[in-house]
């Protein structure tokens, strides 16, 4: 017969719930250890960001809203550009052309019912003073014969090389008339954008001399049917010659 005390102990035993007497079960474990180490790794990601100093914090917090409203914006512009005619684009029609043009202008011949069927080179030359006084002109340089080099064979060709002198003449072209007359008031810009370019093309020195005038033209010539049609087209070359502009040393820069 045991002792009261021996029974007593067995029975305050017995009567303790299961989850309370052992060690937890192995699956309770894993849990248990999987969720530590998840708050862990989320603890250590925030760490990341908190770790920074406030003002770095402002710094990148400034970044974010700067390229955010940046992004907008230039959406915003270019939407309006391209979206039909409406009010906000018709009131604020000076603020949008001067953020579009040129940069950023939309060109959808490509998918025009007549696409453009001509190849159109813009050339170059200058007017180069030698250290004696006499002045020298150079021979023509195709512009665009130089961009199509750099682009063939590139496989990530830069926006500059594509388009920049392309789009440039047609800027001039959409501005002015056939005898070289400012037909709107973007002109002048017309006109000193493709200056500008010639002149960071050829530098204010040249063949031992310094550039003080530049000319430029285009060459333009169709381009032929192919040999199983019968059109007959005109594929000589066609010159427009633009006339001569001073440079200034601002034109270099």
């Amino acid at each position: 017969m045991e002792p009261p005390e021996s029974r007593a102990a067995d029975e305050t035993a017995g009567s303790s719930p299961p989850d309370t007497v052992g060690p937890p079960a192995s699956g309770d474990a894993g849990t248990a250890a999987g969720d530590a180490a998840r708050t862990a790794d989320g603890a250590e990601e925030l760490g990341g960001i908190s770790r920074l100093s406030v003002t770095s914090r402002i710094v990148l917090a400034l970044a974010v809203a700067a390229v955010t409203v940046g992004a907008a914006v230039h959406l915003a512009m270019v939407f309006l550009h391209v979206a039909p005619t409406n009010t906000l684009s018709q009131k604020y029609a000076q603020a949008i052309n001067g953020y579009i043009y040129p940069e950023f202008e939309q060109n959808w011949k490509l998918f025009a019912p007549n696409p453009l069927q001509e190849n159109s080179d813009v050339q170059a030359r200058a007017e180069v003073r030698k250290p004696d006084g006499t002045l020298v002109t150079t021979g023509w340089v195709d512009l665009t014969a130089m961009d199509i080099a750099r682009i063939r064979h590139n496989p990530i060709p830069s926006h500059t090389e594509q388009n920049e002198l392309r789009r440039a003449w047609s800027f001039y072209t959409d501005t002015h008339d056939d005898q070289n007359r400012s037909n709107g008031l973007r002109g002048d810009l017309a006109q000193s954008y493709v200056l500008r370019i010639v002149a960071h093309r050829f530098g204010p020195h040249l063949n031992g001399g310094d550039v003080q005038r530049v000319q430029v033209r285009s060459a333009t010539a169709a381009v032929g049917a192919p040999p199983w049609s019968t059109e007959k087209i005109d594929t000589r070359t066609y010159y427009r010659v633009l006339p001569w502009w001073a440079v200034s040393p601002e034109d270099f820069t």
